[in-house]
C-alpha cells in the first residue's frame, strides 16, 4: 500500500503540479489530546483547518509527521491553488527539526516553498504575520528547524498569542490552554492565518503581508 508521501509524489507526477516545485506547509505543535489546546498548539490548528478547508483527512508516515495533500488557495482565474503537503510533526515541539527535514529532503522542497506556521510571544493576542528567514525569538520548534535544516531562511506564518501575564513563566504560558475571551476569537484566529497560508501560496509573500500586515485585518 502506498504511503500518503508517495500518493502525493505519484499525483504530483500525473497532473504534473506537485514535483517541480512542491509545497510544505507545517503546523508546529506538541503530539497528543492533551496538549491539543494549548497556546504552542494553534498552529498544528491551522493545518487542521486547511485539511478541513479541502476535505482530506490527515495520515501518519515514517517521517515522524501526520501528513495531508491538498491544493491552496486559488489561482487568477479561479483555478485551484498549488499542490502542497500539510504536515503535522508528530515529535515533541522542541525537536520538530528532524520530521520537517526529513520531509524537505524526501521531496526535494526549496527553503522557499517550507511554510512553518507557528506561535509568537512577540505578537498581540490574534495578530497574524508572515516572514521568511530571520531568528528564532527564543521558540524551541524554530530553533530545532533552523539547525536541522542548516538554514533559517524558510517562509514563517507567525500567530500572536501575547506575553504571560505577570511573572508567569513563558514556558508554562505556551503549555496552557487560551483563556476564556481568547477562545471566542480563536476561530477568527485560525481562519485567518488558514486565509494568509492559502494567500502566501497562490499569490506570493509580498502580497499576503500586504493584506495581513494592514491595521484593518
Amino acid at each position: 500500500m502506498l504511503t500518503a508521501l508517495r500518493r502525493w509524489r505519484r499525483r504530483g507526477a500525473e497532473d504534473g503540479t506537485g514535483m517541480a516545485d512542491p509545497w510544505l506547509v507545517v503546523g508546529l505543535g506538541n503530539p497528543g489530546p492533551g496538549y491539543a489546546g494549548n497556546r504552542h498548539n494553534v498552529g498544528q490548528m491551522v493545518t487542521t483547518e486547511l485539511a478541513r478547508r479541502a476535505g482530506v483527512s490527515f495520515g501518519s508516515d515514517r517521517s515522524r509527521a501526520r501528513v495531508a495533500d491538498v491544493r491552496l488557495g486559488t489561482l487568477p482565474g479561479g483555478a485551484p491553488g498549488p499542490r502542497a503537503l500539510l504536515a503535522q510533526p508528530t515529535s515533541y515541539m522542541n525537536v520538530s527539526g528532524g520530521p520537517v527535514a526529513a520531509l524537505v529532503r524526501y521531496h526535494r522542497v526549496p527553503a522557499d516553498r517550507l511554510v512553518v506556521i507557528h506561535d509568537e510571544l512577540d505578537l498581540p493576542f490574534a495578530a497574524v504575520r508572515l516572514k521568511s528567514g530571520g531568528g528564532e525569538g527564543g521558540h524551541n520548534g524554530l530553533r530545532s528547524i533552523s539547525s536541522a535544516l542548516g538554514t533559517k531562511d524558510y517562509l514563517r506564518v507567525r500567530l500572536g498569542i501575547g506575553r504571560p501575564p505577570g511573572r508567569k513563566d513563558p514556558a508554562d504560558f505556551v503549555l496552557s490552554d487560551f483563556s476564556s475571551a481568547e477562545k471566542k476569537e480563536l476561530p477568527w484566529l485560525v481562519d485567518a492565518a488558514a486565509d494568509a497560508v492559502e494567500m502566501l501560496v497562490a499569490q506570493g509573500l509580498a502580497a499576503a503581508q500586504q493584506r495581513f500586515h494592514s491595521p484593518d485585518v
